[in-house]
């Protein structure tokens, strides 16, 4: 893939009738040591949905959501205040989530400012994708619908069925794996009972993508198709070494379904060593390398689908307005 401006992404659907072509906002809330990494996850997920021409790649932050110094300067230097949403046309908006620090999300400090997003978003874009926790806190403020606990982490890559229809899933196979990561989960009695509409799910994650049509069309994902082949390992490196420092008890789980047969044999070895000899500079002998040499990607193609289908959907009230005025789309 060739290099691309910052703030610009190839795309099929632009037209004469309008230069910028989509706006597309990412607001991006993940803890400070993973911001760059989600703009990265998502810039590149969104330029495989994209074809020859340009969109535009915004990025914005909530400024309640609480950070060190080093985060703070980043989004001082690199991203928006949502505030310049209110005076800014966005054709679409894809809003991640953060880690709550109290046991209600409506008692964060960021509350306020993510309720006003959400109805920014209801109000004033074509669709928005609220990923992860971002879509545990739009439901509750939708609909009051509570997340709920999980006896243990979530987290692996899990295979989900098509269960419904709709553009969205347009040309999606009928199961695809996901990488899910979570202690929390949206349990599906009450989304189906508030209307939402559930399009792909599981025995094991439940609710993966599901969808509810106001004025804007809202896209929940509870998974994170955007992740790159190597984000799981890295998070239970992560997750291990929090285990070694003492910042917690328990020895984290492997990803299910994510290591081959002698990745998962080095890392149980390793956690045996780990577990009899505690200590933080064992970090530096976590057998990484074994992992990545057969790391596959296999929820790709399904994720460069879905944002395919999405910006699509964004695209097609600018193809109507320019039929309307009779403007064609460039020649190809």
């Amino acid at each position: 893939m060739q290099d691309i401006a910052p703030d610009e992404l190839p795309h099929a659907h632009r037209h004469r009738s309008d230069a910028g072509g989509l706006v597309i906002g990412l607001v991006n809330n993940m803890p400070d040591a993973a911001l760059r990494t989600t703009e990265r996850q998502f810039r590149d997920l969104l330029a495989a949905a994209c074809d020859q021409d340009t969109i535009r790649l915004r990025l914005f932050f909530i400024p309640e959501v609480p950070r060190g110094e080093t985060g703070r300067s980043y989004v001082r230097d690199h991203y928006e205040d949502i505030a310049a949403l209110s005076t800014d046309s966005i054709d679409g908006l894809i809003v991640t989530g953060k880690e709550p620090r109290t046991p209600s999300l409506a008692d964060e400090p960021y509350w306020d400012a993510f309720a006003r997003l959400i109805e920014f978003a209801e109000e004033r874009t074509i669709s928005t994708i609220w990923s992860c926790l971002a879509a545990h806190a739009a439901v509750l403020h939708l609909d009051g619908i509570e997340r709920r606990p999980l006896g243990d982490k979530l987290f692996g890559l899990f295979e989900c069925l098509r269960v419904g229809d709709h553009a969205i899933v347009a040309g999606a196979p009928p199961r695809w794996q996901v990488p899910h990561s979570r202690y929390n989960e949206l349990p599906e009695e009450p989304l189906v009972a508030h209307g939402y509409r559930l399009l792909a799910r599981s025995p094991d994650v439940g609710a993966d993508l599901f969808l509810k049509q106001t004025k804007s069309l809202f896209l929940f994902l509870q998974g994170h198709p955007e992740y790159d082949p190597g984000a799981l390992l890295r998070e239970y490196r992560r997750d291990v070494a929090r285990f070694l420092a003492g910042e917690r008890d328990d020895y984290p789980d492997m990803p299910s379904g994510y290591f081959d047969h002698d990745a998962a044999h080095a890392f149980a070895a390793f956690r045996d060593q780990a577990v009899r000899h505690r200590s933080a500079d064992l970090i530096a002998s976590f057998p990484a390398g074994i992992a990545e040499r057969n790391l596959a990607h296999s929820w790709r193609a399904p994720a460069v689908r879905l944002y395919t289908n999405w910006l699509s959907y964004l695209a097609a009230p600018k193809a109507r307005e320019g039929a309307a005025i009779g403007i064609d789309e460039p020649a190809r």
